[in-house]
Order: C-alpha cells, then sequence, then structure tokens
C-alpha cells in the first residue's frame, strides 16, 4: 500500500490546454479535519487506510497543501439545464487535481468538489456545505455496492468555514473519484462554439482512452456513440430498478462514461411512486422518477446533434433507436431477478407492471417488499405481504400469478432462491431521512453516525447484527423531506 507521497501522476486532460480548462489553486478551508473517508475508494489509489488520519491528509484535500505533480484545473462545457441551452458552465466549485494510475494502470481523476471560485462560477463562492458534501459521499459508495456505476468518494473534509446558503453553514470538501469527468456538455460547448479544432481533439482523447476498443471498428466515433448508448441505457434501468431518482439529470450532469455523477437533490423511493419528484425546485417534474427513462433519450439526443461532425445523422438515429429497447431489456433482466425468476417469458413485462401499480396505489415500502418476498417462499411470502395492500383482491391475483410463475421455474431450493433473491434485493439503501439524521450530528461535531451509516451502506445485501434501525421504514416526518440543488 502506498502513502499520500507515492502517487503517480499522468495528467492527460490538462495536456490538452488552456482551451478545455484553466488554471486554479484550490481555496484553502478553516481548520480542516476528517468527516469521514472510504477505505475501498482509496484502496483505487492504492492507499493505505491509516493515511486518511494523519494531519496530512486533511491539509491536502482541505486545500491546504498540493502535489508537485498536481495540476488542478477548472473545466470547461456548458448543457441543457431543465431543456434550456446554456452556452458556458464548466466547474464553478470543483478541481481536477490531477489524474492518479495505480498498480493495476488504471488512471482516476481526483476532483475536489468545494475547492473555492473559478473562472466559471458564476457568483457564486465555489464552497460545497457539509450536508450535501457528506450526501455526496454516501451516495456514491452507496450506489457502487448496489451495483451501480457511479464515480466515488474518497472523503469528505469538514471545516470551520462560514459559507450562506438559505442560512449560515459550514464549508466542506469532497473529494471524488471517476476514470473521467468529461460530459455531454464538453462535447456541446465545442460544437456549439464553433471551436472545430478543440472539438476534434477532445472526440480524439475520448476515442482514444476511453473507447479504445471503437479504434478498431470502421467507423470508430459511431462505435463509441454506442458504447455510450448501451451504457447509458443500463446505467438507467439500474436507477428504476433500485429506485434511485437522480433529480437533475441535465446534459452537464451526464458521464460520457455511463457513470453517476454530480450528485445534487437525488434521493431513493421510500414508497413506491412513479412520479415522484425528488428535487423541490423541479415544478414541472421534467425528472421526476419515470421520466428519467425518456429524458436519458433526450440528453444522448443532445448529445447525438454535437457528434454531427463526425457521424452520419441517419446512423446517429439508428443507434439512438437502440436506447429504448436496450433500456428495456436491461430493467427486465434486472426486475426478473429481483422478484428471484431466472428464466424468461413473454409476460414477465406484465407481471412487473402489475406489481407496480398495486404497489403505487397501496404506497407499498418500494425496497423492504422485495427483500421480504425473499424472505420465505412464495406462497407464505405473499401471504405475509398482502397486509401491505389496500386492493387486497388485486394483490391476491398478482400473488396466483406470481407463484404459478414461480412454480414454473423449477425445482431450486427454498435455500438457494432466498439466497439469490437476497443478493440482489437490498435490506439497507440510502434513505433521505439516515442521510439527515447523520448531517444533524454531523453539523454538532459528531461525525460517528456518518461513519455508521456508511458501512452499512458499504454492505447493502447482508443482514447486519445490531443494524435493525437502518432497515426500517421511514418515519412520516422522513418521507417529505425536500431536498434542493443548494450546496
Amino acid at each position: 500500500m502506498k502513502a499520500l507521497d507515492d502517487l503517480t501522476f499522468d495528467n492527460r486532460f490538462a495536456r490538452l490546454g488552456d482551451g478545455f480548462s484553466t488554471h486554479v489553486l484550490p481555496e484553502p478551508i478553516d481548520a480542516p479535519r476528517l468527516v469521514v473517508a472510504s477505505s475501498a475508494a482509496m484502496a483505487l489509489l492504492d492507499l493505505d487506510p491509516a493515511v486518511a488520519q494523519t494531519p496530512v491528509f486533511a491539509e491536502l484535500f482541505g486545500g491546504h497543501k498540493l502535489w508537485a505533480e498536481a495540476e488542478p484545473r477548472a473545466m470547461v462545457y456548458s448543457g441543457h439545464q431543465f431543456g434550456s441551452y446554456n452556452p458556458q458552465l464548466g466547474d464553478g466549485r470543483g478541481l481536477l487535481l490531477g489524474e492518479v494510475y495505480n498498480a493495476a494502470g488504471e488512471h482516476w481523476d481526483l476532483h475536489l468538489k468545494g475547492a473555492g471560485q473559478t473562472p466559471y462560477s458564476r457568483m457564486g463562492d465555489g464552497r460545497a456545505v457539509l450536508r450535501s458534501s457528506i450526501r455526496e459521499f454516501l451516495a456514491s459508495e452507496a450506489l457502487h455496492a448496489l451495483g451501480i456505476p457511479s464515480s466515488r468518494a474518497l472523503c469528505v473534509i469538514g471545516s470551520d468555514t462560514p459559507v450562506w446558503r438559505e442560512k449560515q453553514e459550514r464549508a466542506a470538501m469532497v473529494l471524488r473519484l471517476a476514470p473521467s469527468h468529461i460530459r455531454f456538455g464538453h462535447f456541446e460547448y465545442f460544437y456549439y462554439t464553433q471551436k472545430t479544432e478543440l472539438h476534434q481533439q477532445l472526440a480524439e482523447h475520448v476515442l482514444k482512452l476511453h473507447f479504445p476498443e471503437c479504434q478498431e471498428q470502421p467507423e470508430p466515433y459511431l462505435a463509441m456513440f454506442r458504447e455510450i448508448v448501451e451504457r447509458n441505457a443500463e446505467l438507467i434501468a439500474k436507477w428504476q430498478a433500485y429506485g434511485f431518482c437522480h433529480g437533475v439529470m441535465n446534459t452537464d450532469n451526464m458521464s460520457i462514461l455511463g457513470i453517476t455523477f454530480d450528485f445534487g437533490p437525488f434521493a431513493f423511493l421510500d414508497d413506491f411512486d412513479a412520479h415522484f419528484i425528488c428535487n423541490h425546485s423541479d415544478h414541472e417534474g421534467r425528472y421526476s422518477f419515470s421520466n428519467q427513462v425518456p429524458i436519458g433519450q433526450w440528453n444522448l439526443s443532445a448529445l447525438a446533434q454535437a457528434l454531427t461532425p463526425y457521424i452520419s445523422v441517419e446512423a446517429l438515429r439508428e443507434t439512438l433507436g437502440l436506447y429504448l429497447p436496450l433500456y428495456q431489456a436491461h430493467y427486465l433482466d434486472l426486475m426478473r431477478r429481483r422478484l428471484g425468476l431466472t428464466t424468461a417469458e413473454d409476460d414477465d413485462q406484465k407481471l412487473v407492471e402489475r406489481l407496480l401499480q398495486l404497489m403505487q396505489n397501496s404506497g407499498v415500502d418500494y425496497t423492504l417488499f422485495f427483500r421480504r418476498l425473499g424472505d420465505e417462499p412464495a406462497v407464505l411470502a405473499v401471504a405475509q405481504l398482502r397486509d401491505d395492500f389496500v386492493d387486497r383482491a388485486g394483490f391476491d391475483a398478482w400473488a396466483d400469478e406470481y407463484k404459478a410463475r414461480v412454480e414454473r421455474e423449477g425445482n431450486a431450493s427454498e435455500t438457494q432462491r432466498r439466497e439469490r433473491m437476497h443478493a440482489v434485493n437490498p435490506l439497507y439503501i440510502l434513505r433521505n431521512y439516515l442521510a439527515q439524521n447523520a448531517i444533524t450530528a454531523a453539523e454538532s461535531g459528531d461525525y460517528s453516525e456518518v461513519h455508521r451509516l456508511h458501512e452499512v451502506l458499504s454492505k447493502p445485501f447482508e443482514e447486519q447484527a445490531g443494524m435493525e434501525q437502518y432497515a426500517q421504514r421511514p418515519p412520516d416526518w422522513g418521507k417529505h423531506l425536500e431536498i434542493s440543488c443548494s450546496s
């Protein structure tokens, strides 16, 4: 394992030049201190987890120190925000400190969020607050543990620096990792500003470093776009299957790698509600839970427009046409597994849709229903879950179909069924009220609940002794928390 001084930098994006980013130094926060660190994320950099407890760790990720090999850059990009094009956005409070490669040859961006003002801060102070930093840390690591592609979070550093949002809060920094922080909005920026040479340079950079296998195809950029479509179809299928709502699916928040990042007013569903809106600023419901699927396609269409210099419109349309079938195939496969089904039948889609409608009408807890469905043999499980539904007759009809469907699966033992279902149906998810409890304690200087919640969420499928309170339905107050983009 490595010490902090042993990290090896290879700053490939910085070498693209000043047309792509601006050199900016982090603004230090006062009295930096470790709130929480992820040993799993540290392992991606081959770092010894013990270094998180050293003073230099907080100083590095609190903006006080910098590696000699680091080249902090604020990236420029644009994007469609709530459907309207904004010609210039960029890293307004984040800095790409540099790219580190590990012993396995993997490159990881070190991106420091809350690092102060940049040329792209747009009247903002460039800071992140403790609550949003904790939420991003917990969400990044929780999604990864669920098997949902995501940026990773290495640590949160707290401070005494005051910042103003709706009230006075304390500034914090979160260090996130990803193989790339290039977004759909990067391509849009150079396309709409007609910076042809830089646009071409970006496309070559992304193709070579992040989609090298596509270089062997007859049309490399078309192959790259198809891969981006496939990855995003699978990503959003996983969001939908596990009840995750991103909240701000602007094109500048969409990764060309098909990973979840730029966490803002996200939420996991408690009671199933297809129309759930997790961002209280989203008055029209553009980014509601059910709209994530069509918005994914809309965003890919925006990226396609920015790739028209390299790919024919006909080929782009044909490739975009793959999105919904790919999404549906991934989603149905996930939902079959969540129901404990290992084979495919033609009516499985209808079986899933009828269940979700029943859950919607009765306000059934989305996560706990699937977990409990695997606790017992199908006949016993549906009998025990029946009382959660207002429409008993409707649920009974569905249960009869489900039991017959399970019967046709074959002769797997109940133990095998239980293990198979529990391997895909989490017991613990990042519910908003759990995050809020951890944040409230942290704002008083007690970080123990952040640590405990992080530990529980790192093993979401395993029943953990003494952690029953994290697997409960939320209290009424916990279902109605308003989350905004203000961070």
